[in-house]
């Protein structure tokens, strides 16, 4: 066998492969023989047919089965002797296959990039710290009581808070009938949360039970709706009732909602509190890890693969229509077929880090720690009703654990990065670690 190896360019790589003549009829020849020790030929009895009448019969079919098996075998060769890591299966095109001119092919693929990890110790971390101090604590309670409120109806006008219930109906600009999902009957809406469009909700401030007014008002440039953004829109809209908000009681039926039976409001505040540091703990740790990873993705460079890319895209959209099927959404929203253009920026950053967390893993020697793993298959079976039937479920194939085994390899790499990092404390405050991407011009979008 001949194998030559060419380079296009970055990584991709071709081989062409020569096969002689001889290695393909020598096995074609045997597997000839093969058949006819079985084959039923009509005039003559199992097995006695000549060869001439079998290799007539069954020479073509057994040659392209051959030649199937030898283009793979040879492949794997090839790759093997030049140190070559294919990242998928190869393009394959064929120059040469019929009887007498033996097989020659080519064979183009990617391969996996050469990394040089950046030196851990140049790593510039921040760890964040936070206390849930008094003023959380208050805030959050605070918080738990607005959940639990109840309205009851009032015969004032509407302020920030209040629910209102509505008739509404929304008419474009240049046009007379009301535009689709434009219209509602019986509609709540709270004042203040800014689920609208801008001016809906200002609009409606001061109104009472039985008002009418008309909002002429305009849909955000960057409208979910491509066809409403940026266009004038007029909404007719009718007061049913206004109703103001009552906060529960800081009493025991309240503790109660939240298991706490006995030991009144000291208890209650020191269960929140608790409940508080354990979401902190979490999001601590969360936001560490995340900080560790994207630190280590900007800090090395390197060349994706292609396929790897593609394929990674095409997953991200998979798994986002099938959570907005499992929502009751429309997928159809976000393309048909398998164009995941849209996804291939996120997916080259998964790639990425998954390229470079897979050489640190292999550059520390981190094996999975079987009683590691079998701790985090315990906690996530700790949320199901029958967490015993899903441990079991994990341990009856090994394969199953791949994921869980892939999760506690990252940990170690992390802590293995950490360790020779310059790690520097840096204090937030709750808030900040709970809801940081939160922006008030975010919280403020738009249903309308």
């Amino acid at each position: 066998m001949q194998v030559s190896l060419e380079q296009p360019g970055g990584l991709e790589r071709r081989l062409k492969i020569e096969v002689p003549e001889q290695h393909i009829a020598d096995q074609v020849r045997s597997r000839l023989q093969s058949v006819a020790r079985n084959a039923r030929i009509d005039g003559f009895r199992p097995g006695k047919a000549p060869a001439r009448v079998i290799e007539r019969q069954f020479g073509p079919r057994v040659r392209g089965e051959v030649i199937t098996e030898v283009v793979r075998t040879a492949f794997v060769e090839a790759v093997t002797s030049h140190q070559l890591r294919p990242v998928a299966d190869p393009v394959i095109e064929p120059l040469a296959t019929d009887e007498g001119q033996g097989l020659s092919f080519t064979a183009t693929f990617e391969v996996f990039p050469e990394i040089t990890l950046a030196p851990f110790e140049e790593l510039d971390i921040e760890k964040p710290e936070c206390d849930v101090t008094d003023a959380d604590l208050d805030k959050m309670i605070q918080v738990l009581r607005d959940q639990s409120r109840e309205f009851k109806e009032a015969s004032r006008p509407a302020a920030d808070g209040d629910r209102l219930q509505m008739d509404f109906e929304g008419t474009m600009e240049g046009e007379e009938s009301p535009f689709e999902n434009g219209s509602a009957k019986d509609f709540n809406l709270i004042l203040g949360q800014g689920r609208m469009i801008p001016g809906f909700e200002e609009g409606l401030t001061g109104a009472s039970a039985g008002d009418e007014r008309t909002l002429n008002l305009k849909f955000p440039e960057d409208y979910h709706q491509s066809e409403l953004a940026g266009r004038g829109v007029t909404f007719k809209v009718k007061v049913n009732k206004v109703e103001e908000p009552v906060l529960p009681e800081l009493d025991d039926a309240f503790f109660a909602r939240f298991g706490v039976e006995e030991g009144g409001l000291e208890k209650f505040r020191a269960e929140v509190r608790a409940n508080m540091e354990r979401e902190r703990d979490r999001a601590l740790a969360r936001r560490f890890n995340e900080q560790v990873l994207e630190r280590l993705r900007e800090q090395n460079s390197l060349e994706l693969p292609r396929a790897l890319v593609r394929s990674e895209a095409l997953r991200m959209l998979q798994e986002m229509r099938r959570t907005l099927a499992m929502r009751g959404m429309d997928p159809s929203q976000f393309g048909g077929g398998e164009d995941a253009a849209g996804f291939e920026g996120p997916a080259s950053n998964r790639v990425k880090l998954g390229l470079i967390m897979a050489e640190v893993i292999k550059l520390a020697g981190i094996k999975p720690q079987p009683a590691k793993v079998r701790e985090r298959v315990e906690a996530l079976a700790a949320s199901y009703e029958q967490p015993e039937a899903l441990v079991k479920w994990y341990y009856e194939e090994p394969g199953r654990l791949s994921d869980i085994e892939g999760l506690c390899m990252e940990e170690d790499a992390v802590a293995f990065i950490i360790e020779k990092a310059r790690v520097k404390p840096v204090s937030l405050s709750f808030d900040d670690l709970m809801n940081p991407r939160q922006t008030p011009a975010e919280s403020a979008s738009g249903e309308a």
